[in-house]
């Protein structure tokens, strides 16, 4: 099993190994500036080194063979060794895959600083010192302090005892002590530029297009301004994170970049601030759909529409490149994502100014402030940081349909405080209450019976709501709209704004209530109803409504009556429909009454003659007639007797003389068994058409053999005494003859 190694490099950043069982390292991370994103780094190895998808094997310009192992959003999590071949490299990626699951943890303690970063004037000293002792031993025994004294110097500033006079003829004024000693003192003054890492350096210059940085090497880098467009206050002498790209490029100059060194450490710092619930400073680079996208550390935040204010957003383009505090919301450690919220700020600052105002509201307290939100249910004013609700039935005395009747946005005005609830930080406000209530003004010598006009301002099912003065309303029932007992629309009646007049039925000053009648106006149609429609009088009407039980027939506005299903036809029907249709004029006779209820009974089948009359004398009982089988039901048939009557013949009497059931359509002679004028029903058999007559020919056909068979036995008996006579004097002859 394999092991992860965590180390602490000299600049205090932190990165890990993966070894193999053998102590072979097969994986090495980035840097990372704080311990916990390390360890956050080996627990995504852990997790995509089982995915042989997630590896990237390349090969170098020198032929030889690395592979990265890359996290779920494509980032770089892990490098190999150079590997001589392909399948060296394809190995070690098998090895990865085998050894960082299951693999241990450890820390090893902070690194040696290699040698090469040693100080490296030492050794240029100590060879210094040998070579100007051959160069000149015989002035190295008469002055040999001096000696030591003199690596390092100019031979311009020394004695002319100690003057190197073979440099001089040379044309180099330095000796070769002297410029190691100067090349090692300059080293000292020189960073270690180390590519691929992070380095802290020095803002030198700064202009519209471009940042100049020093790391402390032989060259400037130069950063594009853009990238420290989030820190409006750079200036020179600051210091700044850079990522060193390459030490030199073709032109020999120093590739950084603050971005991307921002982006190495932003992650870090992302999740710093959102443990610490810190307030960051981001930079709003666009809009997108749904919100703005934010520069926050170098990362891409997103900051959804309803997260920028606490008010509705009318412009967002106004927030577009601005520099605005955020607090970080949301965190998607696997896709990286960061939801930020201006709002979250300002609310929090809202709830302690809420806090504030709320401990020094009373009820009834005049306020002013600015509508800041207009809904269908009402408004919200701003009461300086603080926001109250006037409810729509709170804006006016008068019925109004929506809150902009009233106010507008951004318009300051006054209101009263209605109530307040300090748990729950809501503020109820008032309007209409600043002004005196219309009622207190109605006149006072308004009474019942009194017209008033007034505009219609609302329709309802049950009525309408009539203004007959500014915030003074009476409600029209939808019963007092028409002297039809039958219910009715208001929307039949009236319309939204129409003016109207109405008489006064009932007036409540202390509830503030005005009921009003329209129909009160107009004559009722139910006096003198008897002299009008007496009894057994015909008249014509419209068929209005139909229902289950009968029709509702209207004689004139106002004046309805009831046929009863009973009284449409003489015949059984199952619905009123069968036999009229709603809007038909039909003939209807007045059956009875009722003034007080205004009900009237009607009757349209008494108009025409009772059909049983004809079929009482037309189809007597015991005449055979012929019918036609119209259905078959579960008991026996329905029998249509010359296309007007109906019959009906019980199972038992359908059997045909052949012995076969009848079917339906069949026409067949039937005998009326029986007439039930209560039920309009007939009796039909079919049987007993031709049983009967068999019966009648088998009844004579018994008395005929009952009489022949008399007649028979008669001359049975004289003939048998003639025989024994005869017997007798034949047997007396031959007895004689013998």
């Amino acid at each position: 099993m394999g092991k992860f190694e965590i180390k602490t490099a000299k600049n205090g950043q932190f990165y890990f190994n993966l070894k193999a069982d053998n102590g072979q390292v097969i994986l090495t991370s980035e840097m990372y500036t704080a311990k916990k994103s390390c360890d956050n780094g080996i627990a995504s190895v852990k997790k995509n080194a089982v995915d042989e998808t997630r590896f990237a094997l390349t090969q170098s310009e020198n032929g030889k063979y690395h592979f990265n192992l890359k996290s779920g959003n494509h980032q770089v999590i892990g490098s190999s060794q150079m590997y001589e071949s392909e399948a060296s490299a394809k190995a070690g990626i098998e090895s990865v895959m085998k050894n960082a699951p299951e693999a241990e943890v450890v820390e090893i303690a902070e690194e040696a600083a290699p040698a090469k970063e040693e100080a490296p004037a030492a050794p240029v000293k100590e060879e210094a010192a040998p070579v100007k002792e051959e160069a000149a031993p015989a002035k190295k025994e008469e002055k040999p302090a001096k000696k030591e004294t003199r690596t390092g110097m100019l031979n311009a500033s020394v004695a002319p005892e100690d003057f190197d006079w073979d440099a001089f003829e040379g044309g180099d004024i330095y000796g070769d002590s002297d410029k190691a000693a100067i090349q090692a003192a300059y080293d000292k003054t020189l960073s270690r530029v180390v590519e691929n890492e992070v380095v802290e350096g020095e803002v030198t210059a700064i202009n519209k297009r471009e940042v100049v940085v020093t790391i402390g090497g032989k060259s400037e880098g130069v950063i594009p301004a853009p990238e420290f467009r989030y820190n409006p206050d750079l200036k020179v002498g600051d210091k700044v994170d850079v990522y060193v790209e390459s030490a030199e490029d073709r032109k020999g100059q120093l590739v950084i970049s603050h971005r991307k060194a921002r982006a190495l450490k932003s992650w870090d710092r992302v999740n710093e601030a959102f443990n610490n619930d810190e307030v960051v400073k981001g930079f709003v680079k666009t809009r997108t759909k749904g919100g703005m996208i934010v520069d926050v550390f170098g990362i891409e935040a997103f900051l959804p529409g309803s997260q920028i204010d606490i008010k509705p957003i009318r412009d967002y383009d106004a927030y577009v490149n601005q520099n605005i505090d955020f607090k970080i919301v949301k965190i998607n450690q696997e896709f990286r994502n960061v939801v930020v919220s201006h709002k979250a700020l300002l609310e929090a600052e809202q709830e302690q100014r809420r806090a504030e105002l709320i401990g020094k509201l009373e009820k009834g307290q005049i306020l002013e402030g600015v509508v800041k939100n207009i809904t269908n249910y009402g408004v919200f004013v701003d009461l300086g940081g603080v926001d109250g609700l006037i409810h729509i039935t709170d804006l006016s005395w008068g019925r109004i349909n929506h809150p902009e009747e009233v106010v507008t946005l951004d318009e300051k005005i006054k209101v009263v405080v209605l109530d307040f609830n300090e748990q729950q930080k809501r503020i109820a406000l008032g309007l209409k209450q600043l002004t005196p209530h219309p009622w207190d003004n109605l006149n006072p010598d308004l009474k019942v019976g009194d017209k008033v006009k007034g505009k219609v301002i609302l329709l309802a099912d049950y009525g309408a709501f009539i203004e007959i003065e500014p915030g003074v309303e009476g409600l029209v029932h939808v019963s007092e709209m028409s002297w039809s007992p039958r219910l009715h629309s208001a929307q039949e009646f009236l319309k939204v704004g129409s003016e109207v007049e109405a008489q006064i039925l009932s007036i409540d000053r202390e509830a503030r209530k005005i009921s009003l009648g329209l129909k009160q106006l107009t004559s009722n149609p139910w006096e003198n109803i008897h002299d009008k429609y007496p009894v057994g009088s015909k008249h014509k009407a419209t068929v209005r409504n139909i229902t289950n039980f009968g029709v509702f027939a209207e004689l004139e506005d106002g004046v309805e009556g009831l046929v009863h299903i009973s009284d449409l036809s003489w015949n059984k029907i199952k619905h009123p429909s069968e036999v009229v249709s709603s809007g038909d004029v039909i003939d209807v006779q007045i059956l009875d009454f009722d003034e007080t209820n205004h009900k009237l009974s009607l009757g349209h089948k008494q108009l025409t003659a009772n059909p049983w009359d004809e079929i009482e004398a037309k189809y007597p009982v015991g005449s055979v007639v012929e019918g036609t089988i119209a259905s078959l039901t579960d008991k026996g048939a329905n029998i249509t007797l010359d296309g007007e009557a109906e019959g009906f013949a019980f199972t038992r009497d359908l059997v045909k003389e052949d012995g076969k059931q009848a079917v339906a359509g069949e026409t067949l002679p039937f005998k009326v068994v029986e007439l039930r004028r209560s039920t309009r029903r007939i009796l039909l058999s079919h049987l007993r058409t031709y049983a009967e007559v068999k019966e009648k020919a088998a009844a004579a056909e018994a008395e005929s053999t009952k009489k022949a068979v008399k007649k028979v036995n008669a001359n049975v008996e004289k003939t048998t005494l003639g025989d024994i006579d005869a017997l007798a004097a034949l047997k007396e002859r031959l007895e004689k003859g013998e």
